[in-house]
């Protein structure tokens, strides 16, 4: 076969956990993607990294550079012409490989690095301990190129009511889906205890992941004080782990500037196709919490454009800072979780959840795993905010037969059903729960409740509530489908 000398291909990926004792032997960010950056370049072949036309970075969390690429490339030594840096969202890792795919494709770019990391672990350390960190800034008026979308996910109304963090939000998804499957509250964790036990098996036989210990179903139900509740249903060990320092990195290129560079062909891994898309912005106006038709449609069309079917995908990767991601993402695609590996790396909870960056290492660990066995055929799904933005990715050691190829169907999933949002005096009076959380303070008490509810009229409408009592009441037994009264505040009465 007779390759396209434009065709991109992933030709090295490198991994890189740094375990600090203390604040003094501590790596920044820029120092952990300059180790994983080495990595992939001692994977591909090289003596250091190639002089590449792009250094690429995803947006870091944890310390704010203002452009850390231009860090990276200093201590790579790399005189990029083009320094760049993505937007935020858990999905700009794979978005940032379509994207680079596609700018290799067009002759844009011939070599690029991309890479992201987080000192989590340490900036926090940091904090706790009264430290100011040394690390560095750029100027105020030294900004990298910006890629990828901006996209406000918050409703005004949500923001009012301080339902803001993923944390609060996951959970709803969770109850919706609970009871869309029938099944008791006991029921469900016990589903989700053999889910998050299996990820955590992964984990253990992942020498890139940063907690390798399998946990039993029951270790992860089981809610202690080392296991503390985070919001209901959700446990600790449920919740991504981004008390981590990692980094990872990727070097793509074209098929061409790879034959250039000596790169041996066992090397080459090829994203088939990609897509991107985001499910209506806020959730406030989603149809439901039990269902997210982006990933169908986003998901769907990366395969199609692949020319495979999610039958024929042999490694997969599905999002998990929740375990509701994981099932939505599942049920989207159209995956059996109990049949399927669905994880390669163990994800964020336990291979860990550098904010933005976990992606990037499913893509190292996927691409690792592709060069062992040529003819399959791998599909990463990356997600930011809650379950909203949404990028694909499909790729394999054998080349495409036509190319890298690449869709943005967001102009159809603009047009699917939207739900109005009522608040303040419209949202007065008797309404049934379609999906809740329950917050919880750090030493172990039901302290908030967040509803989301359903007018006699079909619109949406938020609760809170602070009285302990209601909130603790909101953890015995399911609530979806009880009939609550709202007031103009949106506080709730059950």
């Amino acid at each position: 076969m007779t390759l396209d000398p434009r065709t991109p291909v992933i030709v090295g990926v490198g991994q890189y956990n740094h375990r600090a004792d203390s604040l003094d032997d501590a790596l920044e960010p820029a120092a952990l993607m300059e180790r994983a950056a080495l990595a992939a370049s001692a994977d591909a072949g090289l003596d250091g990294p190639p002089a590449a036309d792009s250094v690429r970075v995803v947006s870091i969390i944890g310390w704010r550079y203002r452009n850390a690429p231009r860090f990276l490339a200093e201590r790579l030594g790399i005189e990029a012409a083009e320094l760049a840096q993505t937007t935020n969202g858990g999905n700009s890792p794979q978005s940032l490989v379509n994207r680079t795919a596609l700018d290799i494709a067009a002759g844009d770019i011939d070599v690029a690095v991309l890479a992201g990391a987080e000192a989590f672990r340490t900036y926090m350390r940091a904090r706790k301990e009264g430290v100011k960190l040394p690390w560095p800034k750029a100027a105020d008026d030294d900004h990298p190129v910006r890629l990828g979308e901006e996209l406000d996910m918050n409703h005004p109304a949500e923001r009012d009511l301080g339902i803001v963090m993923p944390v609060q939000i996951y959970p709803m998804f969770e109850t919706a889906l609970r009871a869309a499957a029938g099944r008791t509250v006991d029921e469900h964790q016990a589903h989700l205890g053999r889910l998050w036990s299996d990820l955590s098996h992964v984990a253990a036989g992942n020498p890139n992941a940063w907690i390798r210990e399998p946990k039993s179903a029951e270790e992860i139900t089981t809610v202690d004080a080392s296991n503390r509740m985070i919001g209901f249903p959700y446990p600790k060990l449920m919740n991504s782990n981004s008390d981590v320092d990692m980094g990872a990195a990727l070097i793509m290129c074209s098929v061409e500037a790879a034959r250039r560079l000596g790169i041996d062909e066992s090397k080459w891994v090829f994203p088939h196709a990609g897509t991107d898309c985001h499910e209506h912005n806020f959730v406030s106006n989603r149809d439901t919490f039990a269902r997210t038709p982006a990933i169908e449609l986003g998901g769907r069309r990366a395969l199609e454009l692949a020319g495979t079917t999610i039958d024929d995908v042999e490694f997969i990767d599905l999002y998990s800072c929740f375990p509701a991601a994981v099932q939505l993402g599942a049920q989207s695609l159209g995956i059996d979780l109990a049949e399927r590996q669905w994880s390669r790396t163990g994800g964020l909870p336990f291979c860990g959840g550098p904010w933005n960056n976990y992606p990037m290492h499913a893509i190292a660990t996927m691409v690792t795993e592709l060069r062992e066995k040529p003819d399959a055929r791998g599909l990463v799904w990356a997600n930011g905010g809650y379950a909203t933005k949404h990028a694909f990715g499909v790729y394999s050691a054998t080349p495409p037969d036509d190319g890298f190829r690449y869709q943005y169907p967001q102009d159809e999933i603009d047009a699917l059903p939207k739900r109005e949002l009522a608040v303040g005096a419209d949202a007065v009076g008797p309404a049934d729960i379609e999906a809740y959380s329950v917050m919880f303070s750090r030493d172990g008490a039901a302290e908030t409740a967040f509803v989301a509810c359903l007018l006699t009229d079909g619109r949406r409408a938020w609760g809170t509530s602070t009285d302990p009592a209601v909130a603790a009441a909101m953890c015995d037994g399911e609530w979806v489908g009880a009939e609550v009264t709202l007031d103009a505040d949106g506080s709730v009465h059950i």
